[in-house]
C-alpha cells in the first residue's frame, strides 16, 4: 500500500465519531510494528516522527524506510511530521515521501504563524499532502520532555476561526488543558472551548499529549471534534522500561533480542490505543 493523506483518514473519523492514533516511530522496527498492528486490528493509523526523532535517521531516509515496509501491509495509514521546526525540513519530508506534515510555529505571532503555514500549504498540495498548524501552546509536563512549550496557553476560538481560514490547513492542534509527557496529575480538558473550536473550525482537531488521558475524557474529546490522537510517551515508557529491567536483571543482553522484547511492549500500548480510539475495525 501507499501511505494515504491524513485528511482522509481524519474526514472519516471527524464524521465517524471516532478517532485515529498517531504513533510515533523512529525506526524500522518500531514502524514495521505499528503497521503490523494496524493490519492484524483493520485499523486507520498515523505514523508519526520529528525532530526528535531525526537524530539518528533523516527524514529522507526515514521516509524510505517506512515506504519499503508499506508495501507489504494493507493498512489505511499516513506518515506524519509532528512539530516541524521549519520550512525547509516540511519540504525535505514531502521530498522523502511523507504524506502529511506540521509546521509547529505556535509559538511565534499570531501572523508569522498563518503566514508559515501558507507557506507550508503551497509545499504540500502539489504533492496531495496534509497540512496540521497549532494554535495556542501546548505545554509539557516536566523538563525531561522534549516537545511541547515551556508554559501552556489555551487555544482562543475566537482567533481560530480566522487562523484556519487563512492558513488553509487541513487539521488544527489545540491546547485545551492537554500537555506533552507523563502527566503527574490527571488533565482538565476545556470541552467547552474544545466544543467551540469544532464549531468555528469546522475541521478535524488534534489532541497532542494523549498519553495518560483518561478514557471517559478520551471519549468525550472525540466526540467534540478530535480526530487525532498523538501518542508518543506511554511507547517511550514502555520500551525504555523493558530494556532497563532485562538489562538490569541481567536478561536479553544481545541487543535485537532485547529490542524485540521491548517492541512487544509496544505493541500492547498500540493495541490499547486503538481500541480506546474506536478506530478497531475502522480500516
Amino acid at each position: 500500500m501507499k501511505f494515504l493523506p491524513m485528511a482522509e483518514l481524519l474526514g472519516r473519523a471527524f464524521k465517524g465519531g471516532y478517532g485515529v492514533p498517531s504513533f510515533c516511530v523512529w525506526n524500522s522496527d518500531s514502524i514495521e510494528l505499528t503497521l503490523r498492528t494496524a493490519a492484524r486490528l483493520k485499523a486507520p493509523v498515523i505514523l508519526m516522527s520529528g525532530p526528535w526523532e531525526f537524530t539518528f535517521t533523516g527524514p529522507r531516509q526515514l521516509g524510505a524506510i517506512a515506504q519499503a515496509l508499506a508495501a507489504h501491509y494493507e493498512v489505511r495509514a499516513a506518515l506524519h511530521l509532528d512539530h516541524g521546526e521549519s520550512l525547509e525540513q516540511v519540504g525535505e519530508c514531502l521530498a522523502g515521501g511523507y504524506s502529511s506534515v506540521m509546521l509547529d510555529f505556535s509559538t511565534r505571532p499570531f501572523e508569522e504563524n498563518i503566514q508559515g503555514l501558507q507557506q507550508a500549504v503551497r509545499l504540500a498540495r502539489p504533492r496531495g499532502a496534509t497540512v496540521e498548524g497549532e494554535l495556542g501552546l501546548i505545554g509539557k509536563v516536566d523538563d525531561l520532555t522534549v516537545e511541547g512549550a515551556e508554559e501552556s496557553t489555551l487555544t482562543d476560538p475566537a482567533k481560530a476561526a480566522e487562523f484556519v481560514k487563512r492558513s488553509g490547513i487541513d487539521a488544527l492542534a489545540v491546547s485545551i488543558g492537554n500537555a506533552h509527557g507523563t502527566y503527574t496529575t490527571l488533565p482538565r480538558l476545556d470541552f467547552e472551548r474544545l466544543a467551540q473550536l469544532r464549531e468555528c473550525t469546522g475541521i478535524p482537531l488534534v489532541l497532542h499529549g494523549g498519553s495518560g488521558t483518561p478514557p471517559e475524557d478520551l471519549r468525550k474529546a472525540i466526540s467534540l471534534g478530535i480526530a487525532k490522537i498523538n501518542v508518543a510517551t506511554e511507547i517511550m515508557n514502555a520500551v525504555r522500561g523493558k530494556l532497563m529491567n532485562d538489562w538490569r536483571d541481567g536478561k536479553n543482553m544481545w541487543v535485537p533480542i532485547a529490542q524485540a522484547a521491548a517492541m512487544k511492549e509496544a505493541e500492547k500500548v498500540q493495541e490499547k490505543w486503538i481500541h480506546l480510539t474506536g478506530a478497531a475495525g475502522r480500516g
